[in-house]
């Protein structure tokens, strides 16, 4: 039986820390959060072993590392609300309830929503709230945010999003060309949103958040 406690553990010390996730807040939930509960039960023991894992087409539990150098970069503070696109099966939402005031799981498919909305409570996260709907539409009945987490790859990010945060709010993705992608960090302004390269980092593009075609004629 394996023990995940202590592998939980030595995730954080030897890829979290390790990769410049400094924020004791982030790192205290990547120690509490209970990530082999949170993937297919398929999974669960290799839910530790520092890569993506799948749960559908195009979607993925990112990257522990990843997953903290975003939290990180964002810096959540614990009267924020926090729209987390493609919330997979509960695990960014665990996490990032522990760092905020309340925290909107956006997933598109309704079998994982469901289970994802299980696990949540099975956990006792109850400043967590899990919709369904289409990723790239966002959630505007709770909004505006102050955070915005995109939960794999996107080619663009859709205007009807960014304008679900709140002026001085920030937002995360994953903006992929090709198979390179970089971790930008936007910080919402009142003449649009300032984008800052966090790290790099790739993900498969999110359905939805494909690069639109423009043809020229």
């Amino acid at each position: 039986m394996t023990d995940f406690a202590t592998v939980r553990t030595a995730m954080v010390d030897c890829q979290i820390r390790p990769s410049d996730v400094t924020l004791y807040p982030v790192i205290e939930a990547m120690l509490n959060v209970p990530r082999e509960d949170y993937v297919p039960r398929e999974l669960r023991e290799v839910a530790y072993i520092g890569d993506h894992l799948p749960l559908a087409p195009n979607r993925v539990v990112l990257d522990a590392r990843v997953m903290g150098k975003m939290l990180d970069a964002l810096a959540i503070q614990p009267n924020e609300l926090v729209l987390d696109i493609g919330a997979g099966l509960g695990l960014s939402a665990a996490l990032i309830a522990h760092l905020s005031e309340a925290v909107i799981a956006l997933e598109s498919d309704e079998a994982m929503a469901q289970e994802a909305e299980a696990l949540l409570a099975g956990h006792s996260v109850d400043n967590a709230i899990v919709e369904t709907g289409a990723l790239a539409d966002g959630q505007a009945k709770h909004g505006p945010y102050d955070v915005i987490v995109i939960e794999g790859g996107v080619g663009e990010v859709p205007a009807n999003l960014l304008e679900q945060l709140k002026t001085g709010g920030r937002i995360a993705a994953i903006m992929m060309e090709g198979a390179l992608g970089r971790c930008m960090i936007g910080l919402k302004t009142e003449s649009g949103v300032d984008w800052r390269w966090s790290f790099d980092a790739s993900a498969p593009v999110l359905p939805g958040f494909e690069k639109r075609t423009i043809f020229a004629f």
